[in-house]
C-alpha cells in the first residue's frame, strides 16, 4: 500500500505517452519532452565535456532538436527508456562538438605558439587533482579523434555505465557488434595515449 495516498498516475504522462503525443502532433503533451528528459541530456553533455561549456545551452537545444526530430520521424524504437535514449543522443551531440572544437584548435595551433610556462608551486593533493583534469581533458580530445562509433561506445560503457545490451538497443547494433566496438575502442584509446606520452 502506498502511504499519504499518492498514486503513480500524478506523476505525469508515461514516456509512451509522450512518444505518442509527439509523433501524433500533440504540442500541449510534447511539452513534457523538455521536462522529461532535461536532466539526462544535461548530465550527458557534463559528463562528455567534465563542465558546463560556454554554449551548453546551444548544446542542450541541439539535442533535443535531434530527439523531436527523431520522435517525429518515428525512429525511437522504444526498445529502452526515454532517458536512455535521450543520453545517447546528447552524448552524439557532445562528441560532434567536440570534434569541430578538434578541428578548429588545429588551425588556431598552427597560427600560435606553444608557451609551457611552469605552475606555482602547489600542495600535492591540488597536483593530484590537476593531474586528474588534465588527464581527462587529454582522454576527451582523443576519444574525438577516434571512430565515433568506438568513441561513443567506449563513452556510453566506460563513463556512463550502460551495459552492452542497452547500448546495442541504443545505437541499433546487435550486441556482439558493440562489444566488438567497445574492444577496438577501448585498445585505440590506449594505442592513443602511449603515442602521445612517448611523443610528450
Amino acid at each position: 500500500m502506498i502511504e499519504g495516498g499518492a498514486e503513480p498516475t500524478a506523476r505525469g504522462p508515461t514516456d509512451e505517452q509522450i512518444v505518442d503525443a509527439v509523433q501524433s502532433g500533440n504540442s500541449a503533451m510534447a511539452g513534457q519532452v523538455y521536462d522529461r528528459l532535461l536532466g539526462a541530456v544535461d548530465h550527458a553533455l557534463y559528463r562528455v565535456f567534465g563542465r558546463r561549456e560556454h554554449d551548453h545551452d546551444d548544446l542542450v537545444q541541439a539535442a533535443f532538436e535531434q530527439i523531436v526530430l527523431t520522435l517525429s520521424r518515428r525512429s525511437y524504437a522504444r526498445a529502452c527508456s526515454l532517458q536512455t535514449w535521450a543520453s545517447t543522443i546528447a552524448t552524439h551531440v557532445a562528441f560532434n562538438a567536440l570534434r569541430a572544437r578538434r578541428r578548429e584548435r588545429r588551425v588556431f595551433d598552427r597560427e600560435t605558439t606553444k608557451v609551457n610556462e611552469p605552475e606555482p608551486p602547489a600542495p600535492s593533493d591540488l597536483e593530484r587533482t590537476a593531474g586528474a583534469r588534465a588527464d581527462l581533458e587529454r582522454v576527451r580530445w582523443l576519444l574525438a579523434q577516434m571512430k565515433p562509433e568506438r568513441a561513443e561506445t567506449v563513452f556510453l560503457h566506460d563513463v556512463l555505465g550502460h551495459d552492452l545490451a542497452e547500448i546495442a538497443l541504443m545505437t541499433r547494433v546487435s550486441v556482439a557488434a558493440a562489444q566488438s566496438r567497445l574492444v577496438r575502442g577501448r585498445r585505440e584509446l590506449r594505442e592513443r595515449l602511449t603515442k602521445e606520452q612517448l611523443m610528450s
